[in-house]
């Protein structure tokens, strides 16, 4: 009997299955590096700039406009979603179906959610002081964030997604209380630097 013939052993199934959902899960599924890196290096910009404009006891750290903070924040927020609707739709089925459904949906959520920011914070931003202006801005846009991370992580079983949901909502309210300052600090260091690890830490887990 040839080699070619010859029956495998049960460890060298084994392997061979590892090896073709491998394959398979980097053909289908994405790298989600570029979409954690992107969010992550949008709030680390801009809110170490809104950080630098407040500073935490009320005296500014460096001459930024508030303006020009937000704006920085904001233009790398909306590249951020930009990549991010890319990569949701690469997480599509490849067939037709109800995976296929639910992430266009998803997909969309982001839009969406980012839509109503946008109608509240245009609405009633003008009627308050300058930094509960930015405050409001922050914490809206970053509450509507941490939902659809969590809800990301439940839809495809994405422990890591779920879980930096669930600590950026918790450093978002803590922020919020606290105020500009501790907000923008929050942001930048645990949503900045906690959106690169958590994209990596998939990366690892992706590739086990």
């Amino acid at each position: 009997m040839d080699d070619d013939e010859r029956a495998l052993s049960p460890q060298e199934m084994l392997r061979l299955i590892e090896q073709q959902e491998t394959a398979a899960a980097e053909r289908f599924v994405p790298d989600p590096v570029p979409h954690f890196l992107a969010w992550g290096v949008a709030w680390l910009a801009g809110y170490g700039a809104l950080f630098l404009h407040y500073g935490l006891f009320g005296r500014p750290y460096a001459p930024v406009p508030a303006w020009a903070a937000l704006t920085v924040l904001w233009v790398l927020m909306v590249a951020a979603l930009v990549i991010s609707a890319a990569t949701m739709w690469q997480l599509r089925s490849p067939v037709r179906g109800p995976s296929q459904e639910r992430g266009t949906m998803y997909g969309l959520s982001w839009a969406l959610g980012f839509l109503g920011v946008w109608t509240v914070g245009i609405r009633f931003g003008q009627q308050l002081p300058e930094a509960e202006t930015g405050l409001l801005w922050a914490g809206l846009s970053m509450m509507t964030v941490a939902m659809l991370y969590v809800a990301g992580g439940a839809v495809w079983h994405e422990r890591t997604m779920f879980l930096f949901g669930v600590g950026m909502a918790v450093l978002n309210a803590a922020g919020v209380m606290a105020g500009p300052g501790w907000h923008a600090l929050l942001m930048a260091a645990g949503g900045g630097g906690g959106s690169i690890v958590a994209g990596l830490l998939l990366r690892r887990a992706r590739r086990r």
